[in-house]
């Protein structure tokens, strides 16, 4: 039975998104993600040579966390050769956006579930 009048078709897209919700809040747990993230923004098609001359981390640690941030679909890769360039997955984080926003409203609005 569905809680409060959801459709089965609610409930498994609630799921998804929180499914979705969690893996790229796990990825953006970390504060040098954060600070990766940001930078690549800023920075358009930068290379991790680019963000560990601004961030005081060696290349190896910055390839990790990058490494994290791209399985989580927050960053894209395309590698031109001699290098990889990296930028951010506008797509993704516009519906993470809209994605919480409904979930956090939906939590002040006193429903139930």
């Amino acid at each position: 039975m569905a809680c409060c009048g959801q459709t089965s078709e609610e409930q498994r897209t609630q799921i998804s998104d929180a499914e979705n919700m969690a893996v790229v809040f796990a990825a953006l747990s970390n504060p040098v993600r954060i600070n990766i993230l940001r930078h690549i923004a800023q920075h358009r098609h930068c290379g991790c040579k680019d963000i560990t001359e601004v961030l005081p981390l060696a290349q190896s640690t910055v390839s990790q966390h990058l490494k994290i941030l791209i399985e989580a679909g927050i960053v894209a890769v395309e590698t031109v050769p001699p290098r990889s360039r990296y930028q951010v997955n506008e797509h993704l984080l516009k519906d993470m956006a809209f994605t919480t926003s409904t979930f956090l409203d939906s939590c002040c609005e006193g429903k139930c579930c």
